[in-house]
């Protein structure tokens, strides 16, 4: 089973994570926009919207790696969740002649016009998180492989249903580029691996990376599905919206998915709504994402299968195929946080 990960990987973990926090600023709050550091090249970050937190903590590994390097940083979080609102932002940094440019997608397809256009300009874009088009990037840094994530939700979800029954899928947005690779390879595993032949999917629901309209997604799943068993949520906003409505509606539909442990804690356990779920350290996501921005605007790596370079004590990195042709950094597996251990990681993000 996926959620019994090695301990030598929690210890890893929360060492990196504990060295991070202490020394870690808050980002800044929605549309805004932090620039120190003082070094000859500025590095910027454009996650998805304000307001996420774990958005903030993604784009306080980024700040942090960049300023120690000596470097100026600017973090973006834009008011919406849209491609629209990140287009505004990339347009306004290439005016502000930025070295590199790293952004969780909010469209894979949408963005390629505005990021091309950067790149023309001599800026290295890296997308972090949530992918962009291959064409629009020179590498991606994903936080964990697809096929793991999917298998990790899938096995997850039998599991919680005990082998069989009805569950649905409580998503970001209905474009949220890394929610829909992990959805589509989850389904690409039901349909063709058998021990997963008695679930059954009944609806993939959109809460938009929005607290209350994914409390009411959550609502409307649990009145149209009374035989439901599970509700997996790929995104840290709507599993914690959604565990708070299954814990209000008393009801004995189940959670799991992607969530972050300071939000879920009060969740989970054997009793609980949630049993478990999945996540990275976000942290290093942004720190991964960082160090690779740099290595690309000094000539290190250009992106390439096979490039090579050393992201500080997280170790060496090499670039490899990524499934739509482009390529990416892996941060590393998902994490399950478990009644056993969600304690020792509620207070460190």
């Amino acid at each position: 089973m996926k959620k019994k990960i090695l301990s030598v990987l929690l210890c890893a973990a929360m060492m990196s994570v504990m060295l991070v926090g202490c020394g870690k600023k808050e980002a800044p709050a929605a549309g805004g926009e932090e620039a120190a550091g003082g070094g000859d090249k500025t590095f910027a970050i454009i996650t998805k919207s304000a307001g996420n937190p774990y958005n903030d903590r993604e784009a306080s590994g980024f700040e942090e790696v960049i300023k120690a390097a000596g470097y100026n940083v600017i973090v973006k979080h834009p008011e919406s969740a849209t491609a629209e609102a990140q287009i505004t932002v990339i347009n306004e940094l290439v005016a502000q002649k930025v070295d590199a440019i790293a952004i969780a997608g909010n469209d894979f397809d949408a963005l390629q016009p505005a990021l091309k256009a950067a790149m023309d300009k001599g800026i290295k874009i890296s997308s972090v998180d949530a992918n962009v088009n291959p064409d629009s990037r020179a590498v991606f840094v994903n936080q964990a492989g697809v096929k793991e994530i999917a298998s990790g939700l899938m096995d997850g979800i039998l599991e919680i249903a005990g082998g069989s029954g009805e569950y649905a899928i409580l998503s970001a947005t209905a474009n949220a580029t890394n929610q829909n690779s992990w959805i589509d390879a989850m389904k690409e595993l039901q349909d063709n691996d058998a021990k997963y032949k008695d679930l059954t999917l009944v609806e993939v629901a959109y809460g938009d990376d929005e607290p209350q309209k994914s409390a009411d997604e959550t609502q409307a799943l649990l009145q149209k599905y009374p035989d439901l068993k599970v509700i997996c949520a790929p995104t840290t906003v709507g599993i914690a919206a959604g565990a708070k409505t299954l814990q209000d509606a008393d009801t004995s539909v189940l959670m799991t998915g992607l969530g972050l442990p300071s939000e879920m804690a009060d969740y989970i356990g054997a009793d609980k709504v949630c049993p478990f779920m999945y996540l990275w350290n976000p942290i290093d996501v942004g720190r991964l994402s960082a160090h690779t921005s740099i290595a690309l605007a000094n000539g290190d790596i250009t992106g390439a299968v096979d490039d090579k370079f050393t992201a500080g004590d997280m170790g060496e990195y090499t670039v490899v195929e990524a499934g739509d042709g482009g390529t990416e950094i892996i941060v590393g597996p998902p994490f399950a946080f478990t009644p056993e251990n969600i304690n020792d990681w509620k207070d460190v993000y």
